[in-house]
């Protein structure tokens, strides 16, 4: 009997044994394309040897070092990179391990930043429903994900929560996407007038939404508007990038493409790119800067935050991203992507809507395109998509829920930055095949 404590208790997954580019092999010499990049992950792919270097010479040179006693070269190097990088007044960084992490360092930090400024009546998030912010406590509170939040939700805390910006589904009929943004952000005033502003603590939003309903991109001018709201009425905006940042929506961080400048962002994923368990939660000075002048400590710590290792390897990371040029591939890329899944897809009676940006792309598949309405719950339409891509050496991240959080089925693509016009040809040509043997007869 297996001793590991698998995601799946029925099922023993295949042993990987082997990456090499997009691709990875398991005992049996099978080769996947992955084109999720497990969780949007692996931006670099499995086998970059600059990465492996790092990781080899600061183990050499350095392996660990408590953060409660020391800081690091490689952690003080990357921290100036990332702010040095990040956009407008964002210029601190607290590293973390990865996604959840970073999310609860955020929710603590912007607590205390309202104990710290005199305002400790301040309690409460508000988010949006269709989201998903991590598997810790917190970070599942503020979280929209209705499955994950079930078995858990007698003991998270209490989370307004306001209509995602979905304009597939959220859309009235002849309303323009701008109309349409300017609606759904008008909600968080509507909620903190009903809740009382001086009691809100943040606004926390997936820049573009991840997991739970697949690659949805903001409309235009609807964070700008959400950052107007959050100015009046003197609240922090959180933008979460864990899954959707450093690089993969084809700049580095994606609210660059919204023009928005958030409190507080939070960054995991690509940022070690799978080498190195890694994520960071960045603020602006003015955050910094009340806790340094008043307790002079923010009150949080993990063992393993700023680990040398994991942050050499962030450095070689984001110097790809950057001067390396793989945020702007990710880009080029993540266009031929689209123009290839509309080519093959785009005329799929149920394949619904086809978006994202760079290489953050997703189907939403549908029973009837011209209604948009869902496969029967019953159907398992993502399990079965998830099963059918595997068996063809495609690893691709279906998910069901959606549409509303119960009913609706999409499929989430997220490929290395570092993939060629043959790597799309061999993802679209295998998730059709996939989605034939998935979808019902």
């Amino acid at each position: 009997m297996a001793n590991v404590f698998h995601r799946n208790l029925r099922a023993a997954p295949p042993v990987a044994v082997r990456g090499d580019g997009p691709h990875l092999f398991d005992a049996s010499g099978k080769a996947y394309l992955d084109a999720s990049g497990g969780a949007a992950v692996s931006c670099l792919g499995h086998s970059d040897q600059d990465v492996i270097a790092a990781i080899r010479d600061q183990a050499d040179a350095l392996a660990y070092a408590h953060t409660g006693f020391f800081t690091t070269e490689p952690a003080e190097r990357v921290a100036g990179r990332l702010a040095g990088h990040a956009p407008g007044h964002i210029n601190h960084v607290y590293f973390v391990s990865g996604g959840s992490e970073a999310m609860e360092a955020a929710l603590k930090l912007a607590r205390q930043y309202a104990v710290e400024r005199g305002e400790p009546e301040r309690v409460r998030f508000i988010s949006r429903r269709q989201s998903y912010h991590g598997n810790t406590l917190g970070a599942l509170a503020v979280g929209g994900n209705a499955q994950r939040r079930a078995v858990f939700e007698p003991i998270l805390m209490q989370t307004e929560t306001i209509s995602p910006c979905y304009a597939y589904r959220g859309r009235h009929p002849g309303e323009t996407e701008e109309a349409y943004g300017l609606r759904v952000a008008n909600e968080l005033e509507e909620a903190l007038q009903r809740m009382g502003p001086e009691t809100v603590l943040a606004f926390i939003a997936e820049t573009v939404v991840g997991a739970t309903a697949g690659a949805v991109p903001p409309v235009p001018g609807y964070f700008r508007r959400i950052r107007e709201i959050c100015d009046q009425y003197g609240i922090l905006l959180i933008l979460d990038e864990v899954m959707c940042g450093m690089g993969r929506t084809g700049t580095l961080f994606a609210c660059e493409q919204d023009g928005v400048v958030p409190d507080i962002l939070t960054v995991a994923k690509g940022l070690g790119a799978g080498y190195q368990p890694i994520g960071a939660m960045l603020c602006s000075s003015a955050i910094h800067d009340a806790i340094r002048d008043g307790s002079g400590a923010f009150s949080h710590g993990h063992t393993y935050i700023g680990h040398p290792i994991g942050a050499a390897v962030a450095d070689v990371v984001l110097q790809k991203l950057t001067a390396g040029g793989l945020t702007d591939r990710c880009a080029q890329m993540g266009g031929r992507l689209q123009s290839a899944l509309e080519q093959v897809f785009g005329q799929h009676p149920n394949i619904g809507d086809i978006r994202g940006r760079g290489l953050f792309r997703a189907l939403e598949i549908v029973a009837d395109r011209d209604t948009a309405t869902p496969f029967d719950v019953q159907q398992r339409i993502a399990a079965r998509l998830k099963s059918a891509a595997f068996d063809e050496g495609l690893i691709c991240y279906p998910m069901n829920g959606t549409a509303d959080g119960r009913s609706g089925d999409h499929v989430l693509l997220a490929p290395p930055f570092i993939i060629g016009d043959n790597h799309i040809d061999e993802l679209v040509t295998k998730l059709g095949r996939a989605l034939d043997r998935a979808l019902p007869g």
